[in-house]
């Protein structure tokens, strides 16, 4: 089994890159906010990987990559626990997680699928799910980064929520006005709901 790839960075996408080594090229899938934290093209680089067959008898083996050991860790937590959740799906979780690993912990561990729907995107129907599946596993699983909402009172994350719903009654898209509004919100933390509206608006 694959532990890590070390090589030079031949290509990168905004969902998989090509790592050479030794004259052989392995293609490896990455998730968004990984491919901003990559070198330029040509750098040298190490990649934690996950293998995953696809496929009967074998089938075809799918590389998905990560700069730490850290988020491979909370990848494999979220596809080996969570029901339903298949390689392609724990990436694009482990996306959203990664706004902060620990206060998704720390939202998983107090049962506050509030901060899981309006921090990190996930439906309340996902969010109740995760809860459910990690909340007893979560506890184990080191994370380095700092929490950034954990310390917020509820009313503020309901605060988070109302105006997204505010700007959905007003037609735009669910993930665009969460988008919108929690950029807004991490700018202007003391702000009110009307001018959090407002604000939002202006940029949308």
């Amino acid at each position: 089994m694959l532990d890590y790839i070390s090589g030079l960075l031949e290509s990168k996408s905004t969902n998989s890159i090509t790592i050479n080594v030794n004259g052989i090229g392995y293609e490896i899938a990455i998730a968004l906010f990984s491919f901003s934290k990559l070198p330029e093209s040509g750098s040298q680089v190490k990649i934690y990987v996950v293998e995953s067959v696809s496929g009967m008898y074998g089938g075809v083996i799918y590389l998905y990559g990560f700069l730490t050991k850290e988020e491979r860790d909370m990848y494999l937590l979220i596809k080996d626990e969570v029901p339903g959740t298949g390689a392609k799906k724990a990436m694009e979780y482990i996306d959203k997680i990664s706004k902060s690993f620990a206060d998704f912990k720390t939202a998983i561990i107090s049962k506050n699928s509030t901060m899981l729907h309006s921090v990190f995107g996930f439906t309340k129907k996902t969010a109740d799910k995760l809860i459910s599946a990690l909340k007893d596993k979560i506890v184990e699983l080191e994370v380095s980064d700092k929490e950034k909402w954990s310390g917020v009172a509820l009313i503020e994350n309901k605060l988070i929520c109302e105006a997204i719903e505010g700007l959905t009654s007003l037609g735009y898209k669910d993930q665009q006005a969460r988008n919108i509004v929690n950029k807004i919100y991490e700018q202007n933390e003391n702000i009110t709901l009307e001018n959090l509206i407002t604000k939002s608006l202006q940029e949308l």
